[in-house]
């Protein structure tokens, strides 16, 4: 998509985000230090949690625009904690509004599809907040000389895909129409011209029909060739995957030596081409500018194809006929389902997984490098600069297994250890349990 063409028409449909959500402050290493009390005891805070992002559906959204100026969202960074037990501010919470019928994806899958006004979703989740050294206070350890590093925000790339919700949706050749009559049946002031792409925006208009109402979205021209991206190509065709009934207008002149007859299969096989599912779209043909003498006849002509279906004449400039279009379209919504996105939701029966604390592989260069959510966040949480926190750190690598695994897999005095983005020299005194050992690291 041509983002630049795009948004200077003021419409943006897709947009690319990257996300980060905020992280954690760091816990503080502190201890009370007062005149006549010799033995006041650690008084370090936690730190405050990283803030989250959040998708929320807005109704008085219609485009992506504003995403599309600010792709990069940062979430807020909480606070450190200090001491008296000061925890730190939390990192507030960052909400971006998108507008009704927004499909988020992720990794190439549905994520969500937002189509409900005012549901919240969260997106990247804030780190966790660093403890500080009054956390670790027991029995055992009444003055602990360790406090954590905040957690990291969760990073993650969305793709944000906005499709129309309109119950219906005027399709047919350019000038077949379209914006006359939605300017019509609805409030909506679509621009309206004489030549060819005057629309080049989706237009939705609220159609009010005895004591009835849908939403009616004007889209633009289709030709021979779309879904290869002649034309407007396939920017616009995402937009009739929602709807509920098509509505195909056919212009008695025709469009581009295209005949108004073949005009109906050509449009037809355009949908086919982009998604076979809208093949079973009802439609709706209707014969439009009765107004003109070639109307009665390509009327009639249809009739005589499609004799199994019901075919209206109308002009949409004087209104002959809208209503009966109107009635059929209000008749075959009455019988139709909203269409949603299938989207990666959880099962009815609910399975239960546990995420291995870490992976291990061997690199070329023969270090063996150490993968896993629960091993990173140690890692990334320890303030390797406090001594008593490489010691906790090495019990939590002998607890979950760490170290034998490392000596399964042949690892050797010397040999490195990747974790994390750090780097650590094996020594088995090191990642054995030993109030004596110290662990060795460079950075990348």
């Amino acid at each position: 998509m041509n983002t630049d063409s795009t948004r200077q028409q003021g419409f943006i449909d897709r947009v690319r985000i990257h996300v980060r959500a905020g992280d954690g402050g760091d816990g503080c290493l502190s201890f009370r230090r007062e005149k006549f009390i010799p033995n006041g005891g650690p008084n370090g805070g936690n730190g405050g949690k990283g803030g989250d992002i959040y998708l929320q559906v807005d109704r008085n959204l219609t485009t992506l625009v504003e995403v599309s100026y600010h792709p990069h969202i940062r979430g807020k960074d909480g606070s450190n904690g200090s001491s008296y037990n000061k925890e730190g501010l939390s990192g507030e919470d960052i909400t971006v509004f998108v507008p009704c019928g927004t499909v988020v994806k992720k990794d190439g899958r549905v994520f969500a599809d937002l189509t409900e006004h005012g549901r919240r979703l969260l997106i990247a989740k804030g780190g966790q907040a660093g403890r500080g050294n009054l956390a670790f206070k027991t029995h055992a350890n009444t003055a602990p000389k360790i406090a954590e590093q905040g957690d990291k925000g969760e990073a993650v790339e969305m793709e944000l895909e906005l499709k129309v919700l309109a119950d219906a949706g005027l399709l047919g050749f350019p000038n077949a129409g379209k914006s006359t009559l939605l300017s019509r049946v609805s409030s909506a002031r679509p621009k309206i011209a004489a030549y060819p792409f005057t629309t080049l925006n989706p237009n939705l208009g609220m159609v009010y029909h005895k004591r009835k109402s849908f939403v009616l979205a004007d889209i633009p021209g289709i030709i021979e060739g779309a879904h290869e991206g002649k034309g407007l190509g396939t920017q616009f065709l995402r937009h009739i995957e929602r709807t509920r009934v098509l509505i195909h207008l056919v212009d008695p002149h025709g469009f581009g030596g295209t005949g108004p007859l073949k005009s109906v299969d050509v449009i037809m096989g355009e949908l086919k081409q982009f998604n076979p599912k809208l093949a079973s779209t009802p439609r709706i043909i209707v014969v439009n500018k009765s107004d003109i003498p070639e109307a009665a006849e390509v009327y009639a002509k249809l009739k005589k194809r499609y004799r199994t279906r019901k075919i209206f004449l109308m002009s949409a400039v004087t209104g002959e006929g809208v209503n009966e279009v109107l009635d059929e379209a209000v008749r075959l919504l009455e019988t139709i389902p909203v269409r949603r996105e299938k989207t990666e939701a959880a099962p009815q029966i609910a399975y239960h997984s546990v995420e291995p604390a870490f992976r291990l592989a061997r690199a070329r260069d023969g270090s063996f490098l150490v993968t896993g959510t629960e091993v990173t966040r140690i890692v990334e949480m320890t303030k390797f600069s406090q001594p008593e926190a490489v010691i906790r750190t090495m019990h939590l690598f002998h607890r979950i297994g760490l170290d034998k695994a490392l000596l399964k897999q042949g690892v050797r005095e010397g040999d490195t250890v990747r974790i994390a983005g750090l780097e650590f020299e094996w020594s088995q005194s090191d990642f054995l349990p030993s109030e004596s050992r110290k662990a060795s690291r460079r950075s990348r």
